[in-house]
């Protein structure tokens, strides 16, 4: 199957008829493809400006928490401003974006470096959540807002709804579960660091007072201690609405 081929069974996965189809071809294109022209003092290469997801990532980021923040006003009419935050953050997190890309098998679709590919590429969350956001700016730039809210609210319908609560921040979660034993609050140490510039790895361990570490990797630093208060949570036998 060539690659317009593949692209034109993309957008009709998608819904979407794209009149500038480059777009698309830009917004599942990793990085890793758009040159290695820049290097560091060390010999670290970093990617040079080209056709891939960064700019419409950019832009996908911001279309999405506005369509996500004006549908919890209308859904939730009664919510105060700091619940109706913490379901926007659940919504936009890069993991609901990687569960949203895996619905419509993006992974096949991304254009990836040969090393990248090898490295597990199509199957990284992180990867896959930078080009959906990418592919909701492609939607705007193409279609307007309306072409990229139709798309957000058919993918994110079943996820708006699906907790009966607003969800918790799970280090606020871990902190309060903490807290209310008598315990200090929880400490973090961040590991170490791996992988490109482009697409980092953050090692973090949890201590709370009493129980053995856990230690959990993710895509930032921040992501790494949610990941790890997560599984804290779940050793403790602690329940969290996330």
């Amino acid at each position: 199957m060539t690659v317009d081929a593949d692209l034109s069974e993309l957008a009709a996965a998608l819904g979407h008829d794209f009149r500038r189809p480059e777009l698309l071809a830009d917004a599942v294109t990793h990085p890793s493809l758009s040159g290695m022209e820049r290097v560091g003092k060390r010999g670290s290469r970093t990617p040079a400006p080209g056709l891939a997801y960064e700019r419409l990532e950019f832009l996908g980021d911001r279309v999405l928490g506005v369509v996500i923040a004006n549908w919890l006003l209308e859904r939730f009419p009664a919510e105060r401003e700091g619940a109706l935050a913490r379901r926007l953050a659940s919504l936009v997190r890069w993991e609901t974006l990687s569960s949203v890309a895996s619905t419509f098998d993006l992974g096949r679709y991304l254009r990836l470096s040969t090393g990248e590919a090898e490295s597990g590429g199509r199957t990284n969350g992180a990867i896959l959540a930078d080009s959906c956001e990418a592919i909701i700016g492609a939607m705007y730039l193409d279609g307007g807002l309306p072409a990229a809210e139709k798309f957000i609210r058919e993918r994110w319908a079943e996820r708006i709804d699906r907790t009966a609560g607003p969800p918790q921040d799970v280090k606020t979660a871990l902190q309060e579960w903490a807290q209310g034993r008598g315990k200090p609050l929880p400490i973090y140490e961040v590991l170490g660091q791996s992988g490109p510039d482009h697409s980092p790895k953050f090692e973090v361990r949890v201590h709370v007072e009493g129980h053995e570490t856990v230690t959990a990797e993710g895509n930032s630093k921040r992501a790494a201690e949610k990941a790890a208060a997560s599984a804290m949570l779940r050793r403790v036998g602690a329940q969290i609405n996330e």
